[in-house]
């Protein structure tokens, strides 16, 4: 069924102008008239703004305006990525001065993944529907700080299970957070922009694991040097660093009040919009590729997350580093992220072939561990090596999902996703920590190369399933849009030689409504970027 005209402005992005009017700007009446003969509300707002509101750092409408915005947003998700990794940067200080078994260590990364293999459904879920996309990334913000500081607590007063209690808490409010902090980047930024905010908000995320990384070490030593002994001096350190979500509060806080301010000045519709809604069994309906796609989100994480939450004290005993010098090759993945996500993004953007590159991927992966487990080669070249293998991969992977899965079904694909990657995590970090206190670190090496293989026959099945159907997912930009202009041929509405519906145009009918035609027709949209996005699906 077409969508009603407040449904398709309820879905088009804010601050996004209208490209699509009916007459040139500056007909009939001298304002500019949008798509459906209203005056723009650029106009409105020119009219409107006086002072210091109309300058280019205050007018919601300016891109300096909504830079400012983005800078918030990206420091919204500071704290939370610093402090994830404070036991990681920390963890031969916090095994020793709390007695911690590595068992007991990597609990501190597993119960952080529990509550998210649902919470990826509940917290979006309950932002759209309960409490708006403002109150909720206070709300979670706050359920993420107070996790923090119960977490600091317990460390300063040497309780293991009330740190167990901060980090779960922690773990609800940050994974709720970066849902919070999409919902965002959507609704400020245009389409054409919004590609740039993800990779610049990926690559924050990754500055605020690698400062945690470089300045943990520091930070202990100084505390150590006013007379903070054991479990207490890692206590004040952890405390400290929750200065980091203090300050993403505010931020949150600030952004809330920008926000509000926009919505009331460009006259902004935040009531959730009406469409398709996705059902549970709908994933009756997702093809063999997307699970696959799931199943190399589990089998490739699980050898990149564990092994930097492991691998500061890896690098201390077979290279002999320093505990400032582990940190550093540590947090390598990390910055290497920060600098090429957005340019592997770009690459594959313009060369197409996603399974290809996610081949490679897992593959130059598979060769960084195998340095770091059988050689004893510079620990920077294996690291630097899996960094670039991690970018590619997380700029190939995910937009696979938007190609196999109809648009309606995306938020449930990528929930699933989300979801079984929080789960393989929580049980993987566990069982790391184990494998670690019976067999040793050739021993997890050995491990997260299996699991990498796990990965690389997926992809081949990937590979295979799709050259055996339409081989979308490894074509090339210009062959995906032949392939989506020959499937889906554009309507153009004239009237036809017959007055009657003939069998072909019911046949086309039909066609048009079948599942397949509709994940063509979203490709054929993702493709194009003149058609526009109120455009039926479904006709």
């Amino acid at each position: 069924m077409p969508r009603q005209y407040e449904e398709d402005e309820a879905r088009r992005p804010i601050l996004q102008p209208d490209t699509d009017t009916d007459e040139p700007a500056g007909t009939g009446s001298g304002r500019s008239l949008t798509r459906h003969g209203r005056p723009s509300d650029d106009d409105e707002l020119a009219e409107r703004l006086t002072g210091c509101g109309a300058s280019a750092c205050c007018n919601p409408s300016s891109f300096l305006h909504r830079f400012q915005a983005l800078i918030l947003m990206c420091l919204v998700g500071f704290g939370s990525y610093f402090c994830y990794d404070n036991p990681g940067a920390l963890q031969d200080t916090f095994k020793s001065d709390l007695n911690l078994t590595t068992t007991q260590f990597v609990m501190l990364y597993s119960i952080y993944s529990w509550p998210n293999v649902i919470l990826c459904f509940i917290g979006g879920f309950l932002m759209d529907r309960v409490f708006g996309i403002r109150l909720g990334t206070i709300i979670y913000m706050f359920i993420l700080l107070i996790g923090q500081l119960i977490f600091a607590m317990g460390a300063t007063i040497n309780l293991f299970w009330l740190m167990i209690v901060g980090r779960f808490m922690f773990g609800i409010g940050a994974e709720s957070l970066a849902v919070a902090q999409n919902s965002y980047a959507v609704l400020w930024f245009k389409g054409k922009e919004l590609n740039m905010v993800f990779g610049l908000q990926l690559s924050f995320a990754r500055v605020g694991s690698t400062v945690n990384f470089l300045v943990m070490v520091p930070i202990y030593k100084y505390v150590k040097s006013l007379g903070y002994q054991g479990h207490m001096c890692t206590g004040v350190v952890l405390l400290l660093a929750t200065l980091t979500c203090v300050m993403s509060m505010i931020c949150a806080l600030i952004l809330g009040w920008m926000d509000r301010r926009a919505a009331r000045i460009l006259k902004r519709n935040d009531s959730a919009p009406g469409g398709e809604v996705a059902k549970l069994s709908d994933v009756r309906t997702f093809k063999v590729s997307f699970w696959m796609v799931t199943v190399i989100c589990v089998a490739y994480y699980v050898a990149i997350f564990p092994f930097i939450a492991l691998g500061k004290v890896f690098f201390m005993r077979k290279f002999d580093f320093s505990s400032e010098d582990a940190n550093t090759v540590n947090s390598i993945v990390y910055i290497i992220a920060a600098v090429a996500s957005p340019l592997f993004g770009l690459i594959v953007d313009r060369t197409g072939r996603n399974v290809l590159w996610v081949f490679l991927s897992v593959l130059v992966t598979i060769v960084a561990h195998g340095m770091l487990a059988f050689s004893y080669l510079n620990p920077y070249i294996g690291m630097i090596t899996m960094g670039l293998a991690y970018s590619m991969l997380a700029s190939s992977l995910w937009p696979l999902v938007a190609l196999i899965v109809p648009e309606y079904q995306l938020g449930t694909a990528y929930g699933i996703c989300q979801s079984v990657q929080n789960l393989g995590l929580a049980v993987i970090s566990m069982i790391s920590g184990m494998i670690v206190d019976k067999g040793g670190y050739f021993m997890l090496e050995i491990f997260f190369i299996g699991w990498l293989i796990v990965s690389l026959l997926a992809t081949i099945v990937i590979w295979m399933y799709d050259a055996s159907n339409d081989g979308i997912l490894n074509m090339s930009p210009a062959a995906r849009s032949l392939y989506a202009n020959k499937t889906l041929p554009r309507m153009s509405g004239e009237p036809g030689s017959s007055s009657d519906m003939t069998d072909s145009q019911q046949e086309r009918d039909r066609h048009a409504k079948d599942p397949e035609a509709i994940r063509n027709r979203y490709v054929n949209r993702v493709l194009d970027g003149n058609q526009s996005d109120t455009e039926p699906l479904v006709e």
